[in-house]
């Protein structure tokens, strides 16, 4: 059954209400504006997500939507939105057969599909490099590129043959100011990891195993101009259930957490391992590099890790841990970590435990350089099981180590919201933030965009959509500026 033969799948929380999957890819002009659209800003907000087109057999997961591409335009005032699902290989084959091919992460993979036993779906990230819009998957996979002015799908990003079948990982980053693409690859054979760089016209330049204990499931990566740290955290396959063909997920709490640095363009033998206390963590906010006062070099790196879990005495609770990440039970904190490659030593301290957030973003220009400011999204407390809720915005000054908030109340429902800087920024915090909001009352999807310096104001202005956008993962925002230069 196609997502435009019904509205509502089943009781799944995902596939229902602001969750459920749409089936019209639209071009349109929005005018319907509460408050006024700033003159000053240009450019394009891309958010990439989940929208399943047919319905697949076995138990649904929120990961498992095939990759839809949400582009909001914005010039002198005026606003257009535009939708297209990323035509992936896998979906193509499942138009071509008219339904599903694979299941979800729930059941077992296809074994007559060695090349691909899980769908990738491209649903998770989304930037710009090269002069096309690149999607990503979370699992690790193919990137896909995408035209800016229409959302159509190129193909994949494979400009080498050592990228063919690499299970690039969703959360590679693009250096605005040289137009690098870095990225880390993770697989279930050893090394278990590979890292590159491609330079701004698309060529391979940096390409090397890093070498794992094991297979590990890291999520993001960290880059400053001249580092790229990569993660080794002890959540990761039960090597038991893992020998048996099962994926069974343990949090391994007597290892440590494991940070590799690696000169951006450097060698196998030049990356520098940096332990820390257990954790997992899903997003990075930045890094940077700092003199540590007495000749050498600190790398400061912010995210924000899992709070892990208690028992009532207080003592970690490791069973748990798992069974959160399995029914997106959320409870994150804002983190830092310094690593000195000095001394070889490690400091880290909480920034906050009191907030739960996640999805940080900065000013993507200063990626890489120290930041003032990080705009985090405000995670609520789940109700059900899979049911993840986006309620809000916090605004950390790491500098006068401050928060404020912004929450709209109940049954308003936000995204990823990027930073968009205005036209002739000059301040870090000069700009907006820009992303969806789903009101369950309205049954409405708007565009908001809120003042970057202000946030408890509210959004400057609501733009209603003509039709919902479902809740989804991760955002970029593409300045007129950078559209027109091509990196």
């Amino acid at each position: 059954m196609g997502a435009s033969e019904t509205s509502v799948f089943n009781e799944i929380p995902v596939l229902s209400g602001g969750f459920a999957p749409i089936a019209h890819e639209l071009t349109i002009e929005l005018t319907d504006v509460e408050g006024e659209v700033p003159k000053d800003l240009t450019g394009m907000y891309v958010r990439n997500g989940p929208n399943r087109r047919f319905e697949a057999p076995g138990r649904y997961h929120w990961f498992d939507g095939d990759g839809m591409l949400h582009a909001v335009r914005f010039e002198g005032g005026k606003v257009t939105y535009q939708n297209r699902w990323v035509a992936t290989d896998s979906l193509q084959e499942e138009i071509e057969a008219g339904g599903a091919l694979w299941q979800g992460i729930k059941d077992p993979p296809r074994k007559d599909r060695p090349d691909m036993p899980i769908k990738n779906t491209s649903n998770t990230d989304v930037k710009f490099y090269a002069g096309h819009l690149v999607s990503m998957w979370y699992l690790g996979g193919a990137v896909y590129q995408v035209r800016p002015h229409d959302l159509s799908t190129v193909g994949k990003l494979e400009v080498d043959e050592r990228l063919k079948g690499l299970p690039i990982s969703a959360h590679s980053k693009v250096d605005e100011r040289t137009g690098e693409f870095l990225f880390f690859a993770y697989g279930k054979e050893s090394p278990y990891m590979h890292y590159g760089v491609m330079d701004r016209h698309g060529e391979l330049k940096t390409f090397m195993p890093v070498q794992l204990p094991g297979p590990r499931l890291p999520h993001d990566m960290a880059v400053t101009p001249n580092y790229t740290i990569v993660h080794d955290l002890p959540l990761f396959y039960d090597m038991d259930a893992f020998a048996a063909g099962r994926h069974k997920l343990k949090f391994h709490h007597t290892l440590p957490s494991r940070f590799g640095v690696i000169p951006r363009h450097g060698t196998p033998d030049q990356i520098r391992w940096f332990e820390a206390k257990p954790t997992y963590m899903y997003h990075v906010s930045n890094s940077w590099e700092e003199d540590d006062g007495e000749g050498g070099t600190e790398i400061v790196m912010t995210g924000t890790p899992f709070r892990l879990p208690t028992d009532m005495r207080g003592n970690l609770d490791v069973e748990r841990f798992p069974k959160m990440l399995a029914n997106l039970e959320h409870d994150f904190m804002f983190y830092e970590w310094r690593f000195n490659l000095r001394t070889g030593l490690t400091k880290e301290r909480v920034i906050d435990d009191i907030v739960n957030q996640e999805f940080p973003v900065i000013n993507s220009w200063m990626q890489g350089y120290k930041t003032r400011y990080s705009w985090n999204v405000l995670m609520a407390r789940c109700n059900r099981a899979e049911d993840p809720r986006f309620c809000g915005f916090a605004r950390y000054d790491l500098q006068q180590d401050t928060c404020t908030t912004y929450h709209a109340g109940v049954n308003k429902w936000f995204s990823e919201a990027p930073f968009a800087p205005k036209d002739n920024w000059v301040e870090e915090d000069d700009g907006y933030l820009v992303g969806f909001m789903w009101d369950d009352e309205k049954q409405t999807s708007y565009v908001t965009v809120f003042d970057a310096k202000d946030i408890a104001k509210g959004p400057v202005c609501k733009i209603k959509m003509p039709q919902r956008v479902p809740n989804g993962f991760h955002a970029t925002w593409v300045s007129g500026e950078r559209l027109k230069r091509g990196y």
